[in-house]
C-alpha cells in the first residue's frame, strides 16, 4: 500500500473516549503510529510512543505511578514530557541515561480524546469538532470498520448504497426520486447539499423523522464527517463520525448523535434508535469487509467512477496527496435518490 502522506500527521484525530482512559494505560494506533495513553494521578493525559527505549517493551502494558508512566519490564519510568525519571537498581551516585520517549499532543473535548501524530500542526482541533453542542448529544459510541479510511468515509457520505445495503431501513430500492446534489468546497473540507428528498422511504425516517428542509453532508479534514438533517417543525439532527486510520485497512470510528429541538431524553433515544443505527453500522461493516477482501485479490485494479460518486475524488485527493480541491470549487449532479 502507498505510504501515508506526511501532511496527514499534522491533523488531529480521535483516538479514545475519555472514560476509556484512566490510570491503566491503553494502546492506541493511528496512521501506523503506536501510542501509550494514560491518565496521571492529577487527571492529566500522558501520550508516549508505545515503546520503552531500554528493551522495547510496550509502555501500554505498564502502569501509572503518580505523574509517571512505568515500563512493565525493568521499571524505567517517564514523565508526561517523555523524560526518564527513574531506573530501579541504579545507585544514588549513578546518573540517569540521557534518553527520552517521543510524546504526542492531546486534547480532551466533549468526552473524546484527540491526538496529533506530528509535532507540527494546528494547536487545536477545528471544524466539526468545535461546532457541536454537548447538551444536545444523545449518545456516543465507538466501532471499528475493516476497511481503508477512504472507503469507510465514502461509505458514510454516499447515499446511493443505502437502497441496497440498508434496504428498508434507510431507503427502498424501488422508491427513488429526482434529487440535486451540490458539492461545495469549504475552507476545511467540503459539503454536499441534497435537494428534492423531503422524506425517505425507510423505517428510520418513518419512525423518527418528519418533513426535511435540509439534508447536508459535511467533511472536515482530516477525519470528521457530519450528516445534518433539519426539519419543517424546527428539529435538527446531527450524526457526527470521527474516523481514525489505525492502518491502511482498519479504521476506528467514534459516533455522536445530536438532537436539537426535541424533548426526548437520551436514554429513550438510545433505547429506540440505537439498535437500528447499530444495525446500519453492522451492514456497512459487512460490505466494507467484503470490499477490502476483494481489493486485496485485485490489488492492481482501480475502481470506476461516475458523476454520482460525488465525494470520492476529493477524499482520494486528500488522503493520497494531502490536499483538497481549490476552495470555492462547486459541482452539481442530478441523480435518482
Amino acid at each position: 500500500m502507498k505510504p501515508w502522506h506526511p501532511s496527514l500527521r499534522e491533523y488531529w484525530y480521535v483516538v479514545a473516549r475519555s472514560r476509556a482512559v484512566a490510570a491503566k494505560p491503553v494502546a492506541v494506533s493511528l496512521l501506523d503510529t503506536h501510542v501509550a495513553l494514560a491518565r496521571t494521578a492529577s487527571g492529566h493525559l500522558i501520550a508516549l510512543e508505545d515503546r520503552c527505549p531500554h528493551r522495547h517493551a510496550p509502555l501500554s502494558a505498564g502502569c501509572v505511578s503518580g505523574q509517571r508512566l512505568t515500563c512493565p519490564y525493568h521499571g524505567w519510568s517517564f514523565d508526561g514530557e517523555g523524560h526518564l525519571r527513574d531506573v530501579p537498581g541504579l545507585t544514588p551516585d549513578d546518573a540517569l541515561p540521557q534518553v527520552r520517549v517521543r510524546t504526542f499532543a492531546t486534547r480532551e473535548i466533549d468526552g473524546l480524546i484527540w491526538l496529533r501524530p506530528s509535532a507540527m500542526g494546528n494547536d487545536e482541533p477545528s471544524g466539526i469538532t468545535s461546532a457541536a453542542d454537548l447538551s444536545t448529544r444523545r449518545f456516543l459510541w465507538q466501532t471499528r470498520l475493516p476497511g481503508n479510511i477512504v472507503d469507510a468515509m465514502e461509505n458514510h457520505l454516499d447515499p446511493l448504497h443505502t437502497h441496497f445495503i440498508h434496504s428498508g431501513l434507510v431507503r427502498s430500492r424501488n422508491r427513488r426520486v429526482p434529487t440535486t446534489a451540490s458539492f461545495q468546497r469549504t475552507p476545511d473540507g467540503f459539503t454536499v447539499d441534497y435537494r428534492g428528498t423531503p422524506m425517505q422511504s425507510g423505517w428510520l425516517y418513518r419512525l423518527f423523522e418528519s418533513e426535511r428542509v435540509v439534508e447536508r453532508a459535511h467533511f472536515s479534514a482530516a477525519g470528521s464527517t457530519r450528516l445534518e438533517y433539519a426539519y419543517a417543525n424546527g428539529r435538527r439532527i446531527l450524526i457526527d463520525l470521527h474516523f481514525t486510520p489505525i492502518s491502511t485497512d482498519t479504521t476506528d470510528v467514534f459516533v455522536a448523535l445530536h438532537v436539537h429541538g426535541h424533548w426526548a431524553p437520551a436514554w429513550l433515544i438510545r433505547m429506540l434508535a440505537g439498535p437500528l443505527l447499530k444495525r446500519v453500522n453492522h451492514q456497512d461493516a459487512a460490505i466494507l469487509r467484503l470490499q477490502a477482501q476483494n481489493k486485496r485479490r485485485f490489488e492492481d485494479r482501480r475502481g470506476a467512477s461516475t458523476d454520482l460518486d460525488i465525494v470520492r475524488s476529493a477524499l482520494e485527493q486528500f488522503w493520497n496527496d494531502g490536499c483538497l480541491p481549490p476552495v470555492g470549487e462547486q459541482r452539481v449532479v442530478n441523480m435518482m435518490l
